[in-house]
């Protein structure tokens, strides 16, 4: 097994968890950047206010994205599987 086989391997898996956890990481940080907002010009400091509505955007990503998130990961594993053979020669 070659270094750059190896290489490949690696670029493909960090590009699809790049992908599948990108939108996640996103909406989560601007809903975060906009309530803080809020919590800066109201001056309500509450600790929930923040965790509550980026844990309901994240359910609705994960809702919304998810079969597109598990259609790449399923395609990243069976061309895994599939230079198995290749790879163990």
């Amino acid at each position: 097994m070659s270094e750059i086989i190896i290489m490949t391997i690696v670029k493909k898996a960090l590009v699809a968890g790049i992908m599948v956890a990108g939108p996640i990481l996103m909406i989560s940080l601007i809903v975060g950047l906009i309530i803080s907002i809020f919590q800066a010009t109201t001056q309500i400091q509450e600790q929930t206010l923040t965790f509550v509505p980026k844990l309901i955007t994240i359910i609705l990503v994960m809702v919304i994205l998810g079969p597109w998130m598990l259609n790449k990961l399923v395609l990243l594993t069976t061309e895994l599987f599939s230079m198995i053979s290749t790879i163990t020669r």
